[in-house]
């Protein structure tokens, strides 16, 4: 099997790593999180049932999930940046698409769509990070992308409920469609090819081969099973808390934008406070600070939801308290799923995304089949915490793979773009 270069004939410095990393990713969950507001509203515009209108979100997590699988490894075989273009056009068309849905079934196929041109972002990025940085150089710029991809979700709801106030839920979409433009013409400017095409690495032998590596792996397992838990409870919790706090507790599509900010801007401080910090510790030493947020975030979670009415502090305090703990587990977690694997980053990042997203839907059909939002509040999203901390007690006593520890010369992080 042929393998990609050690070094890329051009480097993109560190700074413009993060820059287009974090372009690439914030199509995902902002994408996810500017439309929630409008979940009760589209019941009553489309005449419809809540599990239906569900299924626009449940739709873009299946389109997002299994797509992760191909664009890594297309990106491994044809180039990070015609992928990347590619499936953002596919995003782009979607969001025109959900503009003019007449019928909730179509608007389920748009936001299917949206999900699969999305799921680029995620791979990708992660897998570009890979070709030119590893060590805590790699896990600066994966902080730095999770800080903004905490500040997208934070804006993001505030803003859709907004809008849907404002101008209607169409506008969701145009807003959408607009920012998809924007990030396709950006990535077009700044994003450099970063690997050796190989088309022999999208064989049906060879992905069979790599995933098959990937899945025997207990160090990628494990790692990929802590995000999966983490992150999972994010996507998860977005099916639920639109009908948690608009329908029970009575909150405007404004008002329950602005909650979210209970969720995302502790994940935002989180990093901000592990970015200050690393550099004299180190990303590993701060996994446990996270690990003890989250375990008292979901465990105040299952108390607050068992005995205490739905209320902005009873449902998002224990939300704010795990959002925060995950902030200082995702760059060194994020890092060890794609590190060992130079030669496959892709397909590595795509897997890792996909048990991520993966675990997100599961949550979230478990969730429409209990049918009682609070009882999924309760149980399945401190189920899933719990099930990444038990992941990361494991994993911390596997010994470390020797092409984690092999640190390519990076560029400094004030180096200009």
């Amino acid at each position: 099997m042929n393998m990609h270069s050690p070094r890329p004939p051009v480097v993109m410095s560190e700074a413009r790593v993060s820059l287009v990393g974090a372009l690439m990713v914030l199509l995902g969950p902002v994408s996810m999180s500017l439309f929630t507001p409008a979940m009760p509203e589209l019941v009553h515009v489309f005449g419809t049932t809540e599990s239906m209108v569900k299924m626009t979100l449940s739709a873009y997590f299946a389109g997002f999930a299994v797509t992760q699988l191909v664009c890594g490894p297309l990106s491994d075989a044809y180039g990070r940046k015609p992928v990347t273009l590619a499936f953002t056009v596919i995003y782009v068309g979607a969001s025109a698409l959900a503009v003019f849905a007449p019928t909730a079934e179509l608007l389920i196929g748009a936001r299917f769509l949206q999900g699969v041109g999305a799921a680029v972002g995620i791979a990708v990025s992660r897998a570009l990070v890979r070709d030119l940085f590893t060590g805590e150089a790699s896990s600066r710029i994966m902080n730095l992308t999770s800080l903004l991809m905490g500040l997208g979700p934070a804006i993001a709801p505030t803003v859709g409920g907004l809008l849907l106030e404002a101008l209607g839920w169409q506008a969701i979409f145009v807003f959408m469609l607009l920012a998809g433009l924007f990030i396709l013409a950006m990535l077009q400017l700044l994003l450099v090819e970063t690997v050796k095409r190989d088309s022999a690495q999208f064989r049906p032998r060879t992905l069979a081969r790599s995933y098959a590596t990937l899945f025997g792996d207990r160090y990628f397992m494990l790692a990929s099973a802590v995000l999966g838990g983490g992150i999972g409870a994010f996507y998860t919790q977005a099916t639920i808390l639109p009908f948690i706090l608009m329908d029970r507790a009575g909150f405007t599509p404004s008002q329950f934008g602005l909650a979210m900010l209970l969720q995302s801007g502790p994940f935002f401080v989180g990093g901000l406070i592990f970015r200050g910090v690393m550099a004299r510790v180190g990303s590993k030493r701060l996994i446990p600070v996270g690990i003890v947020f989250m375990a008292v975030g979901y465990t105040s979670m299952f108390m607050s939801m068992a005995t205490l009415a739905p209320g902005l502090l009873t449902v998002m305090l224990p939300v704010a308290a795990f959002t925060f703990g995950v902030a200082f587990i995702m760059p060194a977690m994020s890092t060890a799923t794609v590190a060992p694997f130079p030669h496959m980053a892709g397909a590595a990042s795509a897997l890792s995304s996909f048990l991520q997203m993966g675990t997100g839907f599961a949550g979230g059909i478990v969730v429409a089949v209990i049918g009682d939002p609070v009882i999924g509040m309760m149980v399945v999203v401190p189920l899933m915490g719990f099930g990444a901390i038990t992941a990361w007690a494991i994993w911390r006593r596997l010994p470390e793979p020797a092409l984690a520890r092999v640190v390519m010369p990076p560029a400094t992080p004030d180096e200009p773009l």
